[in-house]
């Protein structure tokens, strides 16, 4: 048996099904590829490839198409995910180079990413839970109103209002807003949040008594945030790019589209799929192997930017995965780099 014939037999098939979505027959394969076998030998691995089960005759013609299975083996036998040209990446980096605030960066992710793979994207937001403080200000709105701003590490901004016991007025209230903010990034700054909330109640242990009422008023706006955040949102852009492949889809798109209109699921599905060992490490969720009934005819490829959130596209199995991975790789590498900036 040979293995690595019948592998390139698959691969050519996978590709040329992806490419026109009619079934791939043996006259076809011979045509496109340089297969250096005959019509026989590839009628024969094509027999073998369909009792393996990755290949299937969708109606009684001479044509095959790939099984979940067959592309499953397809993904997992690629040495590599091709790098994206140099005029790709560079397009890539100037349309996101230009966002001004967090929220534009990932409309423009989710943007790029439908555009790029002409599949449905989706991105989590940056995930306060793995974030980390990067700088905390306190601005005074009012005699007796301070205005906490939480900025964290993946550039994520959050405020809350805290309304005081106490006013703060004149040249003594503007000193203890500046102790409290430097004692607050002394000791806050580089800590996830929920780290930090427990070191600034420490802290403030040594804050004057008077003072301390304020001080604890800012810890419990931050663990607010912290708390209100758990569960983190998701964008989704290009939903279109599914309609105009309606026909890959078994029965119809709408179970895909309730699916993704479910923000929990994406959530639930990008954080199973977030477990990656390396760095720029790609996952790819194939067919049943989702675990959402909804998304079972779709592939779903999904990565991690930064430490703190996911992003990836969902479309159907036919799809062109080498293209699919890098897209999303490279995509993801850009965010991380801007957030880290």
């Amino acid at each position: 048996m040979n293995d690595d014939r019948r592998l390139a037999v698959l691969r050519a098939i996978v590709q040329d099904y992806v490419r026109t979505s009619e079934p791939v027959g043996s006259k076809s394969l011979l045509d496109r590829h340089q297969l250096g076998v005959s019509a026989a030998t590839v009628r024969n691995d094509m027999a073998v490839l369909e009792e393996e089960g990755l290949i299937t005759a969708p109606h009684t013609s001479a044509g095959r198409i790939p099984t979940d299975a067959g592309y499953r083996m397809f993904v997992d036998r690629l040495h590599s995910i091709k790098p994206l040209s140099r005029a790709e990446k560079t397009a890539i980096h100037r349309f996101l180079e230009g966002a001004v605030d967090l929220d534009d960066i990932v409309g423009r992710t989710v943007r790029l990413l439908s555009g790029l793979t002409r599949q449905a994207a989706v991105m989590q937001y940056p995930s306060l839970t793995r974030s980390t403080v990067r700088h905390v200000e306190l601005v005074l709105v009012g005699t007796n109103r301070l205005m906490v701003v939480l900025i964290v590490n993946t550039g994520r901004v959050e405020q809350r209002i805290v309304e005081l016991d106490r006013e703060l007025v004149g040249a003594e209230g503007e000193q203890l807003v500046h102790d409290l903010r430097n004692l607050i990034n002394r000791h806050a700054c580089g800590h996830a949040l929920a780290e930090a909330t427990p070191l600034l109640e420490e802290a403030f242990e040594g804050v004057d008594l008077p003072d301390r009422p304020v001080g604890r008023a800012v810890v419990e706006a931050l663990a607010d945030v912290l708390m209100e955040r758990n569960e983190e949102r998701v964008v989704l852009a290009g939903t279109a790019n599914l309609a105009r492949v309606g026909t890959d889809f078994p029965l119809s798109i709408g179970p895909v589209l309730e699916a993704l209109e479910e923000h929990v699921v994406l959530l639930k599905l990008m954080g199973s799929m977030a477990t990656l060992d390396a760095e720029d490490a790609v996952t790819v969720s194939i067919g049943a192997e989702n675990p959402y009934e909804g998304l079972q005819s779709t592939s779903v490829v999904t990565t991690t930017y930064g430490p703190a959130g996911g992003l990836g596209v969902v479309g159907p199995t036919r799809m062109d995965y080498p293209s699919a991975m890098a897209s999303v790789r490279a995509v993801a590498h850009y965010v991380s780099q801007i957030l880290d900036t």
